[in-house]
């Protein structure tokens, strides 16, 4: 799942925001070197790192996770696009496949809190190096000036570690990046990752051999 705030008549008050942005700032994880991320994620551990943003502005993040699936496995699970379990999370209200061609697939996704417009995005698939590239076709229409970013997996003996990766640029971008508690990008990424832990070993059953054509 690709994280996506809505437009500005979606955002928190920013009367509020305006006021109390920079002490926000100090409580949020902020990181843009490598050396400070951990080698290792216990079981449950979910890590949300802010970067170098694009050169364009607005605002970029790293998320790292483990997921207790072999690599293989998983990576069925990210690129089955046309799935019945989006919906599941708390901020998807619809997700629709559109087509895929080759090492491309186009997906529209409903947010919650962006319910008058559907996010297109496309995906590209480097399964030799276990890696997704997305990118956000329509950034005008759902307020953003651009959003794109890759998802990178990596085989542990835990199962597989999953770096996500993402810039993207719209009205509010700092405040929203910045905001500590509920709501903010930290504790939507960390709710993302954490749900998606849960559903892929409750699933799981449907990407190994011949279970994996099954559905609950």
């Amino acid at each position: 799942m690709k994280p996506v705030i809505a437009r500005e008549n979606s955002l928190f008050p920013i009367v509020i925001l305006c006021l109390i942005s920079e002490l926000c700032f100090l409580f949020l994880s902020n990181d843009s070197s490598e050396g400070s991320s951990p080698n290792h994620l216990s079981e449950n551990k979910v890590s949300v790192f802010q970067i170098e943003p694009d050169q364009r502005g607005g605002k970029a993040y790293k998320l790292r996770y483990l997921v207790q699936v072999p690599i293989d496995v998983y990576w069925k699970f990210k690129t089955d696009f046309d799935n019945d379990f989006l919906v599941r999370n708390k901020y998807i209200r619809e997700h629709h496949f559109i087509s895929r061609s080759g090492d491309k697939a186009i997906t529209e996704d409903k947010y919650a809190n962006a319910q008058d417009v559907f996010f297109r995005w496309e995906t590209t698939m480097f399964q030799d190096i276990y890696k997704l590239e997305f990118v956000l076709l329509n950034p005008a229409q759902c307020g953003q000036n651009f959003h794109y970013g890759f998802i990178q997996m990596e085989s542990v003996a835990e199962g597989t570690r999953v770096t996500q990766v993402a810039y993207f640029d719209f009205w509010g971008a700092s405040l929203w990046a910045d905001y500590p508690w509920g709501g903010g990008m930290e504790d939507f990424l960390t709710y993302t990752a954490q749900w998606e832990q849960k559903l892929v070993l409750n699933i799981k059953s449907r990407y190994t051999g011949e279970s994996s054509k099954q559905r609950e």
